[in-house]
């Protein structure tokens, strides 16, 4: 089973740290972005890795090479214009019709889920080509809680909130690529119509760690997360 990390975006909310790279080696408590997934990948067992590229990736084959200090093996394909999520994937489509199964993650994210169980589901469901992992949204801002008469009873520091967000980590049938643009985000394209037809699943993850890194801010909270979960001793102490 391969993995596929979407890294062709230009980053721009990252600004100026994109302006010489691309955003997946923006660093975050240490290890660029990228570093983060493949470990997360090793530790379930996927050492063939698929790195799609396009906003400055040479930076990211000379960071890279073939995966050896990692303990992967990386293929990488590059897009000659900005293709979209869903256009990416088709444009590696060459290295993916062959899979049982493929994950691909999006190149922002950095995450412990169990990836196992998110497999399992889509093994278990013939019906389905796709399965999205699910986490629940929380709240950009604090949260004031009053009672019938007003009176301010509780600040709550951003809570999760009763809704469920894409986590930008799929599991996928080759089925899929039948579904997806030549350009365009899988998004906007290929997902809404795998809906309609009953034909993707959703796997939801109430206990894992979850970050999507978009802006500076986003890179100073994860820091200080990623260190108080000790996540690096975490997945590197996992047997893949």
């Amino acid at each position: 089973m391969k993995a596929v990390i979407l890294a062709g975006g230009f980053g721009k909310r990252l600004r100026p740290l994109t302006e010489d790279r691309p955003k997946p080696l923006v660093e975050v408590a240490g290890r660029p972005i990228i570093e983060w997934q493949i470990l997360w990948l090793r530790s379930h067992g996927m050492k063939d890795i698929v790195v799609l590229l396009g906003y400055k990736w040479e930076r990211l084959v000379e960071h890279l090479g073939s995966g050896h200090k990692l303990g992967v093996r990386i293929a990488y394909v590059v897009e000659d214009e900005p293709l979209g999520t869903g256009g990416a994937i088709k444009n590696a489509e060459h290295l993916l019709r062959g899979e049982d199964l493929f994950i691909v993650i999006n190149g922002d994210i950095v995450t412990d889920l169990d990836l196992g169980r998110l497999v399992s589901r889509l093994r278990s469901r013939e019906d389905a080509v796709a399965a999205i992992a699910l986490v629940p949204l929380r709240s950009p801002y604090g949260v004031v809680e009053l009672d019938e008469e007003d009176h301010v009873v509780k600040f709550v520091e951003k809570p999760t909130l009763d809704y469920w967000i894409n986590a930008g980590v799929y599991v996928m049938k080759p089925e899929v690529l039948d579904y997806l643009p030549e350009k365009g985000d899988i998004e906007r394209t290929a997902f809404p119509r795998l809906a309609e037809e009953r034909r993707i699943l959703g796997e939801r993850f109430t206990d894992a760690y979850w970050r999507s890194i978009d802006t500076v801010k986003d890179l100073e909270e994860a820091a200080q997360q990623i260190r108080a979960l000790r996540l690096e001793e975490k997945l590197l102490s996992k047997k893949a």
